[in-house]
């Protein structure tokens, strides 16, 4: 790029969880350290019943099957924000990472959002984002994995060859795990030239509940 740092604008398939966070960010079974309550919640959730398939945004490390890419924005001062942009599932929502060296709000004026308030610096070659000020609506995957306002994520970003781009993510979330835990997800480059599709929820391609679907268990 213009200042020397890696390409990583894509576009990617991947690079965080989508079915199961637990086994997708490279835990086995039951690793996930959550409380008590957690768990519960989350066996007790349906896929069916899930904020995203009512055209809600996905979160973070929320990906989906379909490209998704950062675009880089720069002014006379150098890189000043990055923005995520997926193909389909946010709503028309997108992701903004603040890259000009402002602090997150204090903890009273932060207003609770499905992306949080996201800040991130360069390590090297390696982008580190760090986010709070998340609600708690979103779930991390179609599990049902929960979490809570006190949720705190730090993503770094390496673009370790031409194709590859890992995301080690740190989630840091005491009101729903017993400890900080440490994933893994890997996002695949796709073509240079293929560009993210429009996709607007509310329209013919309606997903989901606002699709009017219906569990085939609830079908007669």
């Amino acid at each position: 790029m213009p200042d020397g740092k890696p390409d990583l604008t894509g576009p990617w398939v991947g690079g965080g969880s989508n079915v199961d966070i637990e086994r997708d960010g490279g835990l086995k079974p039951g690793e996930l350290p959550l409380l008590p309550w957690a768990r519960k919640l989350r066996d007790s959730r349906k896929t069916e019943d899930e904020p995203y398939t009512a055209c809600l945004p996905m979160g973070v490390p929320r990906v989906n099957p379909y490209p998704w890419k950062f675009a880089m924005t720069y002014t006379s001062k150098g890189l000043t924000h990055i923005y995520v942009l997926h193909e389909t599932g946010d709503a028309g929502a997108h992701r903004v990472i603040y890259m000009d060296g402002r602090k997150h709000p204090e903890p009273d004026d932060l207003f609770p959002s499905w992306f949080g308030h996201s800040i991130g610096r360069w390590e090297g070659d390696t982008l580190v984002v760090d986010t709070v000020g998340y609600n708690d609506k979103f779930w991390f995957d179609s599990r049902g994995t929960p979490h809570t306002e006190q949720l705190h994520t730090i993503e770094r970003w390496t673009r370790i060859n031409y194709g590859t781009l890992v995301n080690e993510f740190t989630l840091i979330d005491p009101g729903t795990l017993s400890k900080p835990v440490t994933l893994k997800f890997t996002a695949a480059h796709i073509r240079p030239d293929l560009d993210l599709l429009e996709f607007i929820c509310l329209e013919d391609n309606q997903y989901g509940k606002a699709g009017a679907f219906t569990p085939a268990s609830e079908r007669k």
